[in-house]
């Protein structure tokens, strides 16, 4: 990959957060950018199209989920991720080690963060059997669609992931929970770190391989949970790994157990140890207080479902905090979901008309809230990355979070 795969516009004062620019073979992203989550090369309920309307930069499938179905080879012989969802812009693709954990141990779309309960390294959801093993090799699963066993390794990882074309994809990782204990989190940094030089081998072998194909940029991805000394040691570890001709990842993810209250203290750790001319993924968040405190610690990206997961639980978004459009109060409401938002759904529906929708259990209910919250978490980003530029970030801040969060 270029050394001009990512450059640096602007930085906030004595800080580690910034603006910039990531350049793929499929378009630009100007950074800090939110990536829309369209698990299975879909955002449920909405178009592509709509998704580029609404100013998404780039989306974000599944690999472990592709690779079950439709399988990698379709979306391969189908022109890759992009041309197979009829999405023009950038694409990502994670590596598949949270869903094959956290499926894996029967916690579905969550892992277990209960930090009061008494630390152990065999986490499994009550009244569930383990689906997937982890050994120094990879990992054993059975699928959660039919219970078919699988095996994911580093290497088969890399495969799927060029298979499916994304320009930017991620290392095979062993995902652990807050409530591992400390000596299984010190062996899982040592494994994850093992794992990520043979990612970076076969993605060099497969890129030549496959010469031709449009160039993916690979992003190690740091673990350690809640300890600084590991998070520390994990990027360190990263940033030395290269392959035969010194090139080392072209980015790196953030992944992991994180505490809401130590996120930004986190990623601070991490980013103190980054070089300053690559990408940094943050994987799993888009909450506004969340989004605010990991671009300020320099975070460049990040991804999350829950824009359009709680869309379709009838919560809504908007500048005076999230709420819940089927409450009875909103029943006669027939103002928009945000009267600042600027997306199709505020411009032309109501909060009556969506509480009935969701009420009725019709599916435009999930289309229209999801079009609402995917825009409005684009938007506050794009504001972010303005006011970077401008030198408004604390001014803007304080005035999102403090509408956002009062009581």
């Amino acid at each position: 990959m270029s050394q001009q795969f990512f450059g640096v516009t602007a930085q906030l004062p004595d800080r580690r957060g910034r603006a910039g620019v990531i350049h793929t073979p499929h378009g630009d992203i100007q950074t800090p950018a939110f990536i829309a989550v369209g698990t299975a090369a879909t955002v449920k309920g909405v178009l592509p199209e709509t998704m580029k309307s609404l100013g998404a930069q780039a989306l974000l499938s599944n690999a472990y989920h592709l690779y079950l179905q439709p399988g990698p080879d379709v979306v391969d012989e189908a022109g890759g991720l992009g041309a197979f969802m009829n999405w023009p812009g950038p694409t990502f693709t994670d590596s598949g080690g949270f869903q094959v954990m956290s499926l894996g141990v029967g916690f579905k779309k969550v892992l277990a963060m209960d930090t009061a309960r008494l630390q152990a390294d065999d986490i499994i959801a009550e009244g569930k059997e383990r689906l997937a093993h982890v050994d120094e090799d990879g990992v054993t699963f059975r699928s959660h669609l039919n219970g078919d066993k699988h095996r994911f390794t580093p290497e088969v990882s890399i495969g799927i992931q060029h298979q499916l074309g994304a320009d930017i994809i991620f290392a095979f990782d062993e995902l652990t929970t807050l409530v591992n204990t400390r000596a299984y989190q010190e062996r899982s940094v040592e494994r994850t770190h093992r794992w990520a030089v043979r990612c970076l081998a076969e993605h060099r072998r497969l890129s030549i391989e496959r010469e031709g194909k449009p160039a993916q940029a690979l992003f190690g991805v740091v673990q350690g949970a809640q300890y600084e000394d590991l998070r520390r040691q994990a990027t360190k570890g990263l940033v030395g790994i290269v392959d035969d001709d010194g090139h080392g990842f072209d980015g790196y993810g953030i992944g992991g157990a994180l505490e809401k209250q130590n996120l930004a203290t986190i990623v601070g750790w991490v980013t103190d140890e980054l070089p300053d001319d690559k990408p940094r993924h943050l994987l799993g968040i888009s909450e506004p207080d969340d989004l605010f405190a990991a671009i300020e610690a320099g975070a460049d990206t990040f991804d999350c479902v829950s824009p359009s997961r709680v869309a379709r639980n009838a919560a809504m978004y908007s500048a005076t905090g999230r709420f819940n459009v089927t409450n009875a109060r909103f029943k006669r409401d027939f103002n928009p979901i945000d009267a600042e938002c600027d997306c199709y759904t505020c411009a032309n529906y109501t909060r009556a008309y969506m509480h009935h929708l969701f009420k009725a259990k019709e599916i435009l209910a999930s289309t229209l809230g999801t079009i609402h919250n995917e825009r409005f978490i684009i938007r506050l980003v794009d504001q972010i990355r303005a006011a970077i530029g401008a030198g408004e970030f604390d001014e803007l801040r304080d005035h999102v979070l403090g509408r956002y969060y009062r009581s």
